[in-house]
C-alpha cells in the first residue's frame, strides 16, 4: 500500500488576491438540467466558472421554473467587464434557445438588461 501523500492534497500557506469586483446575473425561464448542461459546454473552453440556482418565476396568470446564473469577476483570471457581460449576454441567448424562451434578463449592479423575442406592440 502507498503510504506516501499525493502533492495535490499536502497542506499549504493561503494564498491570497483581490481584483475589483465585478458581477452579474442572468436570469432565464427552463429546464434546470438542460441548463446545467449547457452552462458545462460552456464553460469548459473558455475556462469560465458560473453558479446556477434554481428559481421560481410568479407572473400574472401563472408561473415557470428557471435559473438564476452567476458570474463575478475572478481575480486568478481577470478580463474586462465589457468581456464579462458580453460572456453572459451570448449564454443567455443560447439557453434561450435550448429552453425555447421568449426572453432573459441580465442583472448587475448598475444596470438590467432585459432581452426578448417578442414583438413589440
Amino acid at each position: 500500500m502507498n503510504t506516501i501523500p499525493h502533492n495535490r492534497y499536502l497542506i499549504k500557506k493561503w494564498a491570497c488576491d483581490s481584483i475589483t469586483t465585478w458581477w452579474g446575473w442572468l436570469y432565464i425561464g427552463g429546464d434546470l438540467s438542460t441548463c446545467e448542461m449547457l452552462c458545462r459546454q460552456e464553460c469548459f473552453p473558455g475556462g469560465a466558472c458560473v453558479t446556477i440556482e434554481p428559481v421560481r418565476y410568479i407572473f400574472a396568470g401563472g408561473g415557470e421554473d428557471g435559473v438564476r446564473i452567476g458570474l463575478i469577476q475572478y481575480p486568478p483570471f481577470p478580463e474586462r467587464e465589457d468581456d464579462l457581460k458580453e460572456k453572459l449576454i451570448d449564454l443567455g441567448y443560447k439557453l434561450a434557445k435550448a429552453n425555447a424562451q421568449w426572453s432573459f434578463s441580465i442583472v448587475m449592479p448598475q444596470e438590467t438588461t432585459f432581452f426578448s423575442r417578442r414583438a413589440r406592440a
